[in-house]
């Protein structure tokens, strides 16, 4: 039994370096393929680098040479010779009071007479009215240009809103647009009516440029955007003027001018922001504006002179992780100062009764400012809030005209115009939208008017990405 012990050692000996062996030699092997495939990949790594850096090569000699092929139309696509369609529909219901005049107390109505078809242009009629519907044609030209045509449709007019070309080719970062255009100045002025986040436009665009609660021009406007990691973009721009502020003159040269300045960037991942600041400049030739005196009797007053107005504009955006498909958060903020100057006098009373056509000085100063919140917090609906506050601000007039048009008129009454608004809209996709807004108008002296609009807007067709 004793000898048994020792040579099971031994055995158990002779096995453990059996073993020790086995694993050293299969180390080996796996040692050996690991080695194989770190080369191989180190091959098949440098033969793409090789590639990409020809290809590189041929890229930069391309765009040396013309524009990139994705600027380049193609028959039979919608970018090329078939041009994109997209059709906007927008209905309402409004209920508010049935004031006679509707305007903004202490603004020159825009266009003249406040009480036309039941109130300014800008501001929509009671009841159930078909809103503001778009339709848009755009495709590349070729190469170098792109166009682009919208036709708005309202109250049984159609009218051409935009119809531009702009340049694809120069470079630089430098973009030319020439046509009728809205113009670059503020933040919400280049956004169509189904962009915005309410129902209406601010008392502040409303005051300022009437009508649509936007500015449009025919004339050029030429942009550059810095190559810098934050977004900064500067533009100017000059045109006929027509527009109100301004007023169709019918003559050759400039009628209104305009720069601004764009800068933006990023604040982490979930973060954005941009701010602005801008400036413009326009002449108005007889420009109407119904008046009344201290004895309610209605006159039409005739302004000659220039328009100069300087706007601010803040916008701020979160997102989760930079994603805003589920949630997500804007602030948007803007504030505007007009200084007009000239002379003024009256034409005639609501009885035709001619003035004697007196002209005098005539200044003022007015300013204003809105800000809103809006808030995603599913994929579907949304919920904001709105503040609008308008300062008719100081008006000096001659004596002369004075006496002519009435001291106690409404349109130079001092007041302060304000609105609050709330909405809440659902959107089945990008396409599709129903909204239900509440207001409380204080737009008018001695008026408070709780308005209540329930709308819709649907896009067909080709549909691009609004701006930032």
């Amino acid at each position: 039994m004793m000898l048994k012990k020792p040579i099971a050692m031994a055995v158990l000996a002779v096995l453990s370096c059996a073993v020790q062996a086995a694993d050293d030699a299969d180390l080996a092997v796996i040692r050996s393929q690991i080695e194989e495939l770190k080369k191989s990949y180190e091959q098949r790594i440098a033969s793409l680098e090789e590639k990409l850096a020809r290809t590189q090569a041929g890229s930069a000699v391309n765009r040396s040479d013309k524009p990139a092929v994705a600027d380049q139309p193609v028959p039979g696509k919608a970018s090329g010779f078939n041009p994109e369609v997209s059709l906007i529909l927008q209905g309402r219901y409004k209920s508010m009071k049935d004031v006679a005049e509707r305007g903004i107390t202490g603004f020159v109505p825009a266009g003249g007479h406040a009480h036309e078809d039941g109130g300014i242009k800008g501001i929509s009629k009671r009841g159930f009215s078909v809103d503001h519907t778009e339709l848009m044609l755009s495709a590349n030209v070729d190469p170098y240009w792109r166009g682009q045509a919208i036709l708005a449709m309202a109250d049984g007019e159609v009218e051409v809103e935009e119809a531009w070309v702009q340049s694809l080719a120069i470079g630089h970062g430098v973009g030319l647009k020439a046509g009728r255009y809205l113009s670059g100045i503020g933040y919400l002025n280049e956004q169509h009516p189904h962009a915005w986040d309410f129902a209406d436009a601010p008392l502040m665009y409303s005051a300022l440029f009437g009508e649509h609660g936007s500015y449009a021009q025919d004339g050029v406007q030429l942009k550059w955007l810095a190559p810098t990691s934050m977004m900064l973009e500067f533009g100017a721009e000059v045109g006929r003027g027509a527009n109100f502020p301004g007023t169709d003159r019918n003559g050759n040269g400039i009628g209104a001018s305009a720069i601004f300045a764009h800068i933006g960037d990023d604040v982490g991942v979930a973060h954005s922001w941009r701010a602005g600041l801008s400036y413009q400049r326009t002449r108005a030739r007889g420009r109407e504006a119904e008046v009344h005196d201290a004895n309610d009797v209605h006159g039409e007053a005739l302004f000659s002179g220039e328009s100069k107005t300087w706007l601010a504009d803040f916008v701020w955006k979160w997102a989760p992780d930079g994603n805003p498909k589920y949630r997500n958060f804007k602030f948007q903020g803007e504030y505007f100062n007009r200084r007009e100057s000239g002379d003024i006098g009256c034409e005639s009373d609501e009885a035709g009764a001619a003035c004697s056509g007196v002209r005098d000085l005539y200044r003022s100063r007015q300013s204003g400012w809105y800000a809103q919140a809006v808030y995603q917090f599913t994929p579907n609906w949304r919920a904001g809030v709105r503040y609008d506050r308008l300062n008719s601000g100081s008006t000096k007039i001659g004596a002369n005209a004075l006496a002519e048009i009435g001291n106690e008129n409404a349109m130079f009454k001092d007041f302060r115009p304000s609105r609050a608004s709330l909405m809440v809209d659902y959107g089945w996709s990008e396409f599709s939208r129903v909204r239900l807004q509440y207001a409380r108008d204080r737009s008018m002296a001695g008026i408070t008017d709780n308005q209540v609009t329930v709308q819709y807007i649907m896009s067909l067709g080709a549909h691009g990405a609004h701006k930032f």
